[in-house]
């Protein structure tokens, strides 16, 4: 009988590379019938016939209509990207630049002139420093990372650049994806909206350079809600779509078992335009479904469940009432907005951090021998996660199931769910705290809540800004579907951005 060292070769040194470790799940991919390259082969015939079609925002769809009028070329538009960073308030939310972006930027340029332009040609993204870049530095926002260099893209990179898109910036994280807001290496990302406010974690440079107008588009991750917070926090729109269908491939983990790349943007109509380029495979129903959803907004006749429980409960009456009027907007819309039964979240909840912390202390518990090199709440959290036993792993794991029946069956007359967003307005960096109807709470009692269980779950979720709270702060709501319902959430969130005079 062969060793288990034979069949899964273990590291030789004490820390594992996040960036080496083997996805348990990544086991079953060897039973496809169709060959990787294939796939993406057919994807790129499918992109070259797509049609550009124009947008009425400042963002993705707008910059491809500049492209097409020739009133702007993706070279002019990298230029000033690139002056903006160096001169904003909010340019430690770009840590370097991605290597060759001009190189990419002048191939479309003259793409643009020749008549061969891709899908989304010359579109300069963002890209969270946990997912590779070929050739680019990507450090994790860790000192144990040194300035390693990428050796290929992440497959959902990969996808990108195919469909014509720029790596162009690599975005600020907190440290693997998961410490404070006061990385060690690099320093906090503040709020653009409020300097004295964090962005949110983890994506929190992909947020911040969002909302600050250096980049379009960013990619983030999310494992507990670290694409959703930011967004709601920054006053933008971020998606974490169905569990895998944007590839972890290329991503170092922080939970194999929770973690989804999603797209990050000002408004939802650039997220729809762009999903369908960042699948691991070519879905063309997905593809079709996001065309249509960018064409035709209506949502008559849309059956919306609103939650009686755990997602209203601490919240701040102002995130409350910006969510009220969200719901009565979808009703004028002609949505039917009914409520769901009670749902006992706490439990599950629970369930999705005990599978987050293990699964990090099994990448990270070595790291604990360099304290001054640790991130204060990496390090709690590893403590934490190293208590945990394999019995109470295994069944937060079948958690997993009980969350999925649980909240499938409490949407089984419904189409989406609407939640409120975060709780509250942006958290304090000094403090890290967030304030709840006056009350000062802890920023972790506050910013996973509403986001954790749907990592959980896998299903789609949605996060779009929804007013402003008592101090003049973004609040949003949350658009969440069934498995694979992504372009659903993006249409009822493009209705409501639409609506929006």
């Amino acid at each position: 009988m062969p060793k288990i060292q034979e069949i899964y070769p273990l590291p030789e040194a004490a820390l594992i590379d996040p960036f080496a470790f083997l996805d348990p799940t990544v086991a079953d991919r060897c039973c496809a019938s169709a060959r990787m390259a294939d796939v993406l082969g057919q994807a790129r015939e499918g992109d070259e016939k797509r049609e550009t079609r124009q947008g009425h925002n400042d963002g993705v769809l707008a910059l491809l209509s500049q492209y097409a009028k020739g009133s702007v070329s993706p070279v002019e538009v990298v230029d000033r990207l690139q002056g903006r960073i160096r001169t904003s308030a909010n340019a430690e939310a770009i840590l370097r630049f991605a290597r060759d972006f001009d190189v990419a930027a002048a191939e479309s340029s003259k793409r643009w002139r020749n008549g061969t332009a891709r899908p989304l040609e010359g579109v300069p993204f963002g890209v969270k420093d946990i997912i590779d870049v070929a050739d680019t530095i990507i450090t994790c926002g860790s000192f144990f990372t040194g300035d390693r260099i990428a050796s290929r893209d992440a497959l959902v990179v990969s996808r990108l650049r195919e469909a014509g898109a720029i790596p162009f910036a690599i975005t600020a994280t907190s440290e693997f994806a998961l410490g404070s807001p006061h990385n060690l290496r690099y320093g906090p990302v503040r709020n653009p909206r409020d300097a004295a406010r964090w962005t949110g974690g983890s994506s929190t440079g992909s947020g911040a350079a969002v909302a600050a107008g250096l980049v379009p588009l960013a990619l983030g991750t999310d494992t507990g809600g670290s694409i959703r917070v930011p967004a709601c926090w920054c006053g933008i729109s971020g998606f974490k779509p169905t569990r895998d269908l944007v590839s972890r491939d290329g991503i170092a983990p922080l939970s194999w078992t929770l973690d989804h790349c999603g797209p990050m943007a000002r408004e939802v109509a650039d997220i729809a335009a762009t999903l369908s380029f960042m699948t691991a495979t070519y879905d063309r129903d997905l593809d079709k479904a996001c065309q249509d959803a960018l064409r035709n907004h209506d949502i008559r006749g849309l059956r919306i469940g609103v939650p009686v429980n755990w997602f209203i409960e601490k919240v701040d009456d102002q995130v409350l009432s910006n969510w009220q009027a969200e719901l009565s907007t979808l009703a004028r819309l002609g949505a039917n907005v009914v409520e769901l039964p009670y749902l006992d979240i706490a439990p599950l909840y629970k369930s999705g951090w005990t599978i987050m912390m293990a699964e990090l202390a099994t990448l990270h518990a070595a790291r604990q021998d360099n304290p001054d090199h640790v991130d204060a709440v990496l390090s709690d959290r590893l403590q934490a996660g190293l208590k945990i036993t394999a019995v109470d792993y295994a069944k937060a794991l079948q958690a997993r199931v009980a969350a999925q029946r649980i909240l499938l069956d409490a949407m089984s007359n419904v189409d989406l769910v609407c939640t409120p967003g975060v709780g509250s307005e942006a958290g304090f960096l000094e403090t890290m705290t967030a304030e709840v109807n006056g009350e000062t709470l802890d920023i972790y009692e506050v910013i996973p809540r509403n986001t954790n269980i749907f990592n959980l779950t896998g299903f789609p979720a949605l996060m779009l800004p929804a007013g402003l709270g008592r101090s003049g702060m973004p609040t949003g709501i949350q658009i969440v579907g069934r498995p694979n319902a992504d372009a659903l959430c993006l249409q009822a969130g493009m209705a409501l951005q639409a609506a929006i005079v």
